[in-house]
């Protein structure tokens, strides 16, 4: 184990704190009130009622994996995360033509884009550091 620890960089604490967050919001938003609580989007499709509840935990432990893995600066957590913003791109276009809320494929294209902006941002971010590698473990 290296003794040397390398400073976080600016980019991954505030990733970190905006995963910590979007966990708080999301588990106060889905534990205080009822109609943030029986809805759940996965994949861009609603899922309703008691499988949303059930559902609701995977994104929390989402959230707190991204918060502790850009907090510790472990080298998965850079690709894993734009992974996750790829996936989410592609939920915002299959929800904004699918769902009754949504406002139709050409915001939702919108929507995707500026989110797979960012995941293409993160994997350039975390490609070098001038500081030394990320961590692997």
């Amino acid at each position: 184990m290296n003794s040397l620890v390398m400073p976080r960089p600016l980019w991954m604490t505030i990733a970190a704190w905006i995963c910590a967050i979007g966990l708080v919001t999301s588990a106060s938003r889905d534990l205080l009130f009822s109609e943030a609580r029986d809805i759940e989007v996965w994949l861009g499709f609603e899922i309703r009622g008691w499988l949303a509840i059930l559902t609701a935990p995977v994104h929390w432990a989402i959230l707190g994996v991204g918060a502790w893995g850009f907090w510790t600066q472990r080298a998965w957590i850079v690709r894993l995360s734009a992974a996750y913003a790829f996936y989410v791109a592609l939920s915002h276009l299959i929800w904004s033509e699918v769902s009754p809320n949504g406002r139709g494929w050409p915001i939702g294209l919108l929507q995707a884009l500026a989110i797979s902006a960012v995941a293409v941002l993160l994997l350039r971010a975390g490609r070098t550091r001038p500081e030394g590698p990320l961590s692997p473990q």
